[in-house]
């Protein structure tokens, strides 16, 4: 487990920070039984008596999700209200960091199926600014999750068998970051303008015209500027990190601005991927769009681009939570994943493979070749 990074130097903290006993559990007024974020109604439901109960909107972010300075978090200079601490527990097999509320000590890891004990640990962060909430409900997401697994060729039984029994699905908010930034950008390159020539040549002993394309290249430069809103970098370990991109797209414009009340019901994942880690990944991206947009400046048939000096400014961030249902799948010991966007129910995952299935259709396949040979030779 990580060790909790020290506190912000030029801030006092004026309030003890809430404990996840009080984020994310819900009284009913009614009953006194936990609420949960119904998806659906959007609202909190009990499940117990049916009482229902508005989100509480407001707040000291509501109507806009209020972005940070990036230099101000790396020199650990942002607000006291802009940290929060959790309970955590590190997953000893794939390394999730389980959050726990007060009154859990135990759970099994929404990641691989492991089971996890809580520990001591406190995870002193930065707190999630915006959360996209969840759209479908565990019995939507299954649904999306079981006609996936049906369409997989050479799955074995025992995974339809999984699909049809209904096993209980996690809702997870995996932690993501955005960054939003400026950029200006001035490059050194080439442009190409093709051109064709025809030259004679002898093939065979006879003289042939053949055609050649050829390049006339132009040395250039010149400036290109972006603004970035909203790059998306996955603050997570815990999943395969194609899994998690093939989710997207992500519609986050509906994010709303944090409210714990979202996450009733369900898990949050702290993030594992620390802030500098994470735009250390957003400027690949940039760079790779200011390279196609140098090659969109450059023009011409074909780029070279010798060289890319980018000045990058006001760059700020946002920790934000995105919706997925997960469920595990143990199959000859080995852990296998599904993914299910919990907004759209695009599904994504591991599968095993039906040796016996496989092994099956090699044999069909050869003996089709050999129906078909044997015709073929019969014609012939």
């Amino acid at each position: 487990m990580q060790d909790a990074p020290p506190p912000p130097p030029n801030a006092e903290l004026t309030t003890e920070p809430a404990t996840p006993d009080s984020q994310h559990r819900f009284p009913c007024d009614n009953c006194g039984a936990d609420f949960r974020f119904d998806p659906a109604a959007s609202k909190l439901i009990c499940d117990h008596c049916g009482n229902e109960d508005d989100i509480d909107q407001v707040g000291p972010w509501k109507g806009s999700i209020k972005e940070l300075d990036f230099k101000r978090a790396i020199e650990n200079q942002l607000p006291a209200q802009d940290i929060e601490e959790t309970r955590v527990s590190t997953c000893p097999n794939c390394a999730a960091q389980v959050e726990f509320d007060a009154v859990t000590h135990s759970t099994e890891c929404p990641f691989c199926a492991t089971p996890v004990v809580t520990d001591t640990g406190v995870h002193r962060h930065i707190k999630p600014r915006g959360v996209l909430p969840f759209h479908l409900n565990e019995r939507a997401a299954h649904k999306a999750m079981e006609e996936w697994l049906g369409k997989l060729w050479f799955a074995p039984n025992g995974l339809q068998a999984y699909a049809r029994k209904g096993r209980k699905m996690d809702g997870i908010y995996v932690p993501f970051w955005t960054f939003d930034a400026d950029t200006k950008s001035s490059y050194r390159g080439e442009r190409g303008t093709e051109y064709r020539v025809t030259k004679t040549v002898m093939r065979d002993g006879k003289p042939t015209q053949v055609s050649q394309t050829r390049v006339r290249w132009r040395n250039v430069s010149g400036r290109v500027a972006r603004f970035f809103d909203d790059v998306l970098v996955l603050a997570s370990r815990s999943l395969p990190k194609k899994y998690t991109d093939a989710l997207a797209p992500w519609d986050l414009s509906g994010l709303e601005p944090y409210r714990p009340e979202f996450l009733a019901g369900f898990r949050a994942e702290a993030y594992a991927v620390e802030l500098d880690e994470g735009f250390v990944e957003a400027r690949q991206h940039m760079d790779r769009v200011i390279l196609r947009d140098v090659k969109f400046d450059i023009g011409g048939d074909r780029q070279r681009v010798h060289d890319v000096d980018t000045t990058i400014s006001d760059v700020t961030f946002k920790h934000i939570l995105l919706p997925v249902w997960m469920a595990a799948y143990k199959y000859r010991g080995n852990t296998y994943r599904f993914v299910v966007n919990g907004r759209t129910g695009r599904v994504q995952g591991e599968r095993p493979w039906s040796a016996w299935k496989i092994g099956f259709a090699v044999v069909l396949g050869l003996i089709a070749a050999g129906i078909i040979g044997y015709f073929v030779a019969q014609n012939q």
